[in-house]
């Protein structure tokens, strides 16, 4: 029915965001250990599929581990993911998955508009790059994805090997998709406002880069002999920063975020290092500026040092804006809701929207992360800027079918 008031319940949304909180809750704050296909994300995405079905919507989880919560008919798809980082917070992802369930049944209860929800597996990356949406909208076949590796040397392939498979959803039923998330960032918290109405998400760049060296005996082998892979990486890191100096803007970052040494003992030069090596800007152009400068310094590098430099598969996704309509429906029910308390901003954190943008039109809102933390257990928003999101949220939804 046109012009259906949502009334949301905000009891029950905190609720429900507070009970999956509880699936991996890491006893340190409200942090959770929730990595994706680990004992508690199965568990969470059981508990998911039961307030789907309890909701009344049609319940489907695909091969990669996707699940949905489908309206009859064509709908508008809201969403995220439950998975988290290996340290992670309580909100990121889920917030957006809760979000999406409160509006939906708010919305049947109220006799309003069809709305279908999701919770994408493997945003975090434990295999890649928000490797769920990634493979649903097509950007990555699965076959493909499940010849990647997670750090521990398990394949994609053998982790989702007990997923409850129910069978394939076609995008085609969807008008939309809108995804709810804490900014992650301190923009909103550092300026007191409650709600960014996302302009666009960069893009991001990411591979392996491994320096191979000779390993040796750490008290007897001379430094000028020595072909250290550690050694490598610490020179590439230091020189990368300069290189890449006339490249970038203020918002270009680039991140070694994880390494791993062989044999990785105190006593015994490291003969070899695997590292990441990710990038992330609005201009898609700049990105491949950025890798172009990153190959050419790391066999530089590998040369100078007599060892052998070798580069992993490059993962990405391109920058996105969002769509006109949708973003628009999202800043009139902003105004309503927080009037005065509210920007358009970009995302410099990457979001399974990315991925369904391929697919039909797409648009975020963010609430704050307070003091700007996040991918840690001390992430956390206040309840009061939670349930504002959501009612922005819903004003959108009523807002697109009015």
């Amino acid at each position: 029915m046109k012009g259906a008031v949502v009334q949301v319940d905000q009891n029950r949304f905190l609720a429900d965001l507070h009970m999956l909180r509880s699936f991996g809750a890491s006893g340190v704050g409200k942090g959770v250990v929730r990595p994706a296909y680990s004992n508690a994300d199965s568990a969470a995405r059981v508990w998911l599929a039961e307030r789907f079905f309890e909701a009344g919507l049609s319940v489907e989880t695909d091969a990669m581990g996707n699940l949905f919560g489908l309206a009859d008919g064509p709908s508008l798809l809201l969403g995220s993911h439950s998975d988290s980082q290996p340290e992670g917070g309580w909100l990121d992802g889920a917030l957006g998955v809760i979000a999406a369930l409160e509006v939906a049944r708010a919305s049947r209860e109220a006799g309003g508009p069809a709305i279908s929800v999701v919770s994408f597996q493997d945003e975090e990356g434990r295999f890649g790059v928000t490797t769920g949406s990634a493979i649903w909208s097509g950007h990555m076949g699965l076959a493909e994805a499940d010849l990647l590796f997670d750090h521990h040397g398990v394949s994609l392939a053998e982790a989702r090997r007990n997923v409850p498979v129910t069978g394939d959803v076609d995008p085609a039923q969807f008008t939309g998709f809108i995804e709810m998330h804490i900014e992650q960032g301190p923009v909103l918290d550092t300026a007191g406002e409650q709600i960014g109405v996302v302009s666009d998400i960069v893009g991001i760049r990411d591979m392996k880069i491994t320096f191979e060296g000779q390993q040796n005996h750490a008290g007897t082998t001379p430094m000028h002999l020595r072909r250290d892979a550690f050694q490598a990486v610490s020179s590439f890191n230091f020189e990368l920063n300069e290189r890449l100096r006339n490249v970038v803007t203020p918002a270009t970052v680039w991140t070694i975020g994880h390494m791993r040494l062989h044999p990785n003992a105190s006593s015994i030069v490291p003969g070899k290092a695997v590292f990441s090596m990710q990038w992330r800007d609005g201009d898609a152009g700049r990105l491949g500026r950025m890798e172009g400068i990153i190959r050419v310094l790391a066999q530089e590098i590998a040369d100078a040092r007599g060892m052998v430099v070798s580069f992993g598969p490059l993962l990405g996704l391109e920058p996105v804006g969002m769509d006109a309509k949708l973003r628009k429906a999202l800043e009139n029910s902003a105004t309503s809701i927080a009037p005065g308390r509210w920007r358009v901003m970009p995302s410099g954190a990457l979001h399974d929207a990315t991925n369904v943008s391929r697919l039909m039109p797409v648009a975020m809102l963010f609430v704050p992360s307070i003091g700007g933390i996040s991918h840690a257990f001390e992430e956390d928003t206040d309840e009061v800027d939670l349930i504002a999101g959501l009612r922005v949220l819903a004003g959108a939804v009523e807002a697109l079918e009015s």
